[in-house]
């Protein structure tokens, strides 16, 4: 579980993030949206511990990250796992070698060791066969698997998945996503998903966080958001053709 309470950034005279507090359960996918400019990405790496907050705390099952020493900070992001807009993977490793890149940078696991985790979680992600290809050979919905598996090699507590869609048509982008609820049940992970996907919002929003101008303005889940009478978010997410339509059939079925 991560809390955040009154968190604030801010990069030299612009205050981007302004008191935020929230939690997110392990078990669930939590996800954040909001306009372009609400702060999204800030928050995002506020937690990841990319930048320190200016006040506030953030809490890692009930341990303040601020309060960690060097050694402990640098423990707690090993036990973070991240999937990354792009997929950043390196175009120059094979698919089995971008998975045991953390396992080789975390661990002191043998070579042999490497390759048997990184199998299960490939076996995981249903990327058999792709072992020795390279990220220019498989598709971009085969890179967001393998970016998945990197992320999960070392048996994160926390995982973190900036735009996991991005570049995605939306039949691979609901596949990406379920797979990412399944891993998130199974591993009984905290995930934490910054999107701006309303498809990602209807099939795998446990918990949604809204951020407008760095305020928390909504939190609720997939459900709730269908009913709810904040205008700023209804206005957001019509922005969607396909939102409205389900949220009319929602709003009828639960009138």
């Amino acid at each position: 579980m991560i809390e955040v309470k009154d968190l604030h950034k801010g990069f030299g005279d612009v205050h981007v993030l302004k008191g935020i507090s929230t939690s997110f359960e392990k078990g669930k996918t939590n996800l954040i949206i909001g306009q372009s400019g609400s702060g999204k990405t800030v928050f995002l790496k506020t937690m990841l511990g990319l930048f320190k907050p200016d006040s506030g705390q953030i809490l890692y099952d009930d341990e303040p990250y601020s309060d960690l020493e060097f050694e402990e900070q640098r423990g707690l992001r090993e036990k973070m796992g991240m999937v990354f807009q792009g997929s950043a993977l390196f175009d120059s490793m094979t698919v089995e070698e971008n998975i045991m890149f953390p396992l080789k940078m975390f661990t002191k696991m043998r070579r042999k060791e490497r390759q048997e985790r990184a199998n299960v979680v490939i076996d995981r992600v249903n990327l058999q066969n792709a072992n020795n290809k390279l990220p220019s050979e498989i598709s971009g919905g085969m890179q967001k698997r393998v970016a998945i598996a990197r992320a999960i090699v070392n048996n994160p507590k926390y995982l973190f998945c900036d735009e996991p869609n991005s570049g995605l048509d939306p039949n691979t982008a609901t596949i990406i996503d379920n797979l990412i609820r399944e891993i998130t049940i199974e591993y009984d992970i905290t995930t934490i998903i910054n999107t701006h996907d309303m498809n990602s919002v209807m099939e795998i929003g446990d918990k949604i966080i809204y951020l407008q101008d760095g305020h928390l303005a909504w939190e609720g889940d997939k459900t709730q958001i269908f009913k709810t009478d904040n205008e700023d978010v209804t206005k957001f997410v019509y922005s969607s053709n396909l939102f409205k339509m389900v949220r009319e059939a929602q709003l009828r079925k639960y009138s």
